[in-house]
């Protein structure tokens, strides 16, 4: 192997990488720019880029446009509209708000808006039609003006408009009063106004920018992918998030290169690790692995070991101290004879329920209900570390698979029983979760939910395809089989109301502990570093050990959940229930209903298990009817139509972080207790005069 050889090939992987580069680069921008323009960390970026290019590809294929017209109509009427509603409707409200809550609603916006545009559209993925570029014949002509790696017009269109792009953005900022103006309105759209400047015009105008930005990375991007499916474009995003991550979201030529960079490194590792491979055996398992985690690798380590990241801090306003502090649960408040009626409401309602379930229920409804209660464990983790941490993990999925991938291990290799399999499930997933702690301990806010998202991608993309942890490639497609529990004379696999039963104890047990967890020490040592974590390790608690238990009891508790779920489906179905996507509908679906309480956790599990088959399929309104017949044929409605209800209602987080359910409870003990401690004041003064006589 000679030296030109190896300077042939390294810079036939650099021309390689480019055009993936200019795609991490053009995404990374978009995150910058959103972020210098609003605080927002808008991880709903790629669900923009998905709409403006599944228009522009309907337009092309289904309406036979030109590409000018449709160019126009998906980036430049449809993507700033968007982002003219959504500022209008949902950020002008948030601007004061916390990161964390604006990240929350992002997260439910990148649920909800590909779902809504699906629906609204009639727009359907098809496999193997794939998307046309921005220019003629953009995939099938190429050059190759130095010899050594041919461009197709594709990729020459990215690369330029990447360029493009940064010039335009960098001299909007630094030389236009508009763009001064936009980075004043981030900084504090209150002191902004107090200069004179129209923060909700200047802000409308930098989301109309930004979502127009996004939906031409969305329309570039698309000829690289097979299929347009929303999923790809979130991976997309994910990666490119290092790209941002080097340039902190404020800095646009660093997001440029940190894209080129990235792009550049794994076109040169998928160059020379094969060829080392042939001459060491020891590197063959990374040659298969290492590139699909690459990008996730790369992303977690700027977080971690870049000491300018962490002592990066998120946007806030300066007068947001103003705000008053989140209340207090509704519980701690109660009256006790309203505290009284509503444990005996809540025994009475859950016995009837119970009753009806074990009685009149069948097969289908006794499986839903099941999987209600497993996914209600589940949640009781987001309420441990979201809830009473107040972070944000989107890797929950993770945990529970790992303890849905231990169960499976450990039945098929060594026909362990499943109920001690599923607690070495869990004692695994904890182990993962405070070693994932450790590295982040200093992280906070936006750049730990990425870290967690980095971690549960990885998971997603490598681990799941080692032997040892999924079962590797043909597990995963013939299906990962776990048998039902037997504990001596009882059968859990016998009848699914034996399992349901089970199902029950579990969730008690694990609800009574995160109850005993939040009203101890170390669930008051966790609410006093979300208030303040300077004024906490002031009176000695210790900001490390808080963290790393939530973590390790958090992950434990997925973990079990997890491993209950694939005991009840009798399989892991890991593309079914814990990719990373269906984590990040986790979060939004308990954070909107409530993540501090158990019962929010409850009601979060039904409403994914129960609201589709309920309502959506028609079976409550025909169960009000009593005829099936009279059901209007409107029924069966799309089950997207959960992700878009579920994911817009995180817009109420920002309002109410308590959740809806936990706010709708304290509203109502407000006016209950006004009447009770009333009636206590009234007899409590008709008492002093006898008591004087």
């Amino acid at each position: 192997m000679t030296l030109a050889f190896i300077g042939e090939d390294f810079v036939r992987a650099l021309l390689q990488g480019t055009p993936p580069g200019t795609v991490y680069a053009l995404i990374g921008l978009g995150f910058v720019l959103t972020y210098k323009t609003s605080g927002v960390f808008n991880l709903a970026f790629g669900a923009q880029a998905y709409i403006s290019a599944a228009m522009f590809f309907k337009a092309r294929q289904d309406w036979e446009w030109s590409i000018v017209p449709a160019l126009i109509l998906s980036v430049f009427v449809l993507a700033p509209a968007i982002g003219l509603v959504l500022e209008r409707l949902i950020f002008r409200n948030l601007r004061t708000a916390s990161a964390v809550s604006k990240l929350v609603i992002a997260i439910g916006l990148s649920v909800a808006l590909p779902a809504l545009f699906e629906l609204l559209a009639s727009y359907k993925p098809v496999a193997g039609r794939s998307p046309t570029g921005i220019v003629p014949d953009g995939s099938s002509v190429f050059y190759d003006p130095i010899g050594v790696y041919p461009f197709s017009r594709d990729e020459l269109a990215q690369m330029a408009v990447a360029l493009v792009g940064m010039l335009l953005l960098g001299a909007l900022f630094r030389f236009t009063a508009i763009g001064l103006a936009m980075r004043g309105v981030v900084e504090s759209p209150r002191l902004t106004e107090l200069a004179g400047i129209p923060a909700d015009r200047v802000s409308a105008f930098a989301w109309a920018v930004s979502s127009s930005f996004a939906g031409m990375a969305g329309v570039l991007i698309a000829p690289r992918l097979p299929t347009l499916v929303n999923t790809d474009f979130l991976t997309l995003v994910i990666v490119a998030m290092a790209a941002a991550a080097i340039g902190r979201l404020v800095s646009l030529p660093r997001a440029l290169a940190g894209g080129l960079g990235l792009g550049w490194l794994i076109a040169v590792s998928n160059t020379y690790l094969p060829r080392w491979a042939d001459d060491y055996s020891w590197l063959e398992p990374f040659t298969d692995n290492l590139t699909p985690a690459l990008p996730f690798l790369v992303l977690f380590g700027i977080l971690v070991f870049w000491p300018a990241i962490r002592r990066s801090i998120d946007a806030t306003d300066p007068l947001s101290g103003v705000d008053p502090p989140p209340p207090a649960l509704a519980s701690s408040t109660r009256h006790p004879l309203l505290t009284l009626q509503t444990r005996a409401f809540g025994v009475l309602f859950f016995a009837l329920v119970g009753l009806l379930t074990f009685t009149q229920a069948d097969i289908r409804w006794l499986f839903l209900i099941t999987q209600a209660v497993i996914l209600a464990t589940i949640y009781l983790s987001i309420t441990v570390i979201t809830g009473l941490a107040g972070q944000i993990s989107l890797c929950q999925g993770a945990f529970a698979a790992i303890g849905g991938f231990t169960v499976f291990q450990m039945a098929d290799r060594y026909e362990m029983s499943v109920l001690l399999a599923a607690v070495i499930g869990a004692l695994v997933a904890a182990l993962v979760g405070a070693l994932l702690s450790l590295p982040v301990l200093r992280l906070g806010g936006v750049w730990l939910a990425i870290a967690t998202l980095a971690f549960a991608f990885f998971f997603d993309a490598v681990m799941v395809q080692f032997s040892w942890v999924g079962g590797g490639g043909t597990a995963l497609l013939s299906g990962t089989e776990v048998p039902r529990p037997v504990l001596g004379p009882l059968d859990f696999g016998a009848s699914e109301r034996s399992f349901l039963a089970l199902a029950i104890v579990v969730f008690i047990i694990v609800s009574v502990a995160v109850i005993q967890l939040r009203e101890g020490t170390i669930g008051r040592s966790l609410r006093a570093l979300r208030g303040s974590e300077v004024a906490a390790e002031s009176i000695g608690i210790s900001p490390a050990r808080a963290r790393i238990i939530a973590f390790a009891v958090s992950a434990f508790i997925a973990g079990l959940g997890g491993a209950m779920l694939s005991i009840h489906q009798e399989n892991v179905n890991y593309a079914t229930n814990f990719t990373p996507f269906a984590a990040m509908f986790w979060l939004v679906l308990v954070v909107s209903l409530s993540a501090r309480t158990v019962e929010g956790a409850g009601q979060a599990g039904a409403a994914f298990a129960l609201f589709g088959p309920l309502v959506l399929e028609g079976s409550f309104l025909a169960w009000i009817l009593r005829s099936e017949e009279r059901v209007p044929d409107i029924f069966p409605i799309s089950a997207k139509w959960r992700f878009v209800l579920f994911g817009l209602t995180a817009i109420q987080f920002a309002r109410h972080p308590e959740g809806m359910v936990e706010f709708g409870k304290r509203r109502a003990t407000r006016k209950r207790n006004e009447r009770y401690f009333a009636r206590d004041a009234e007899r409590e003064a008709a008492a002093q005069p006898e008591a004087g006589a």
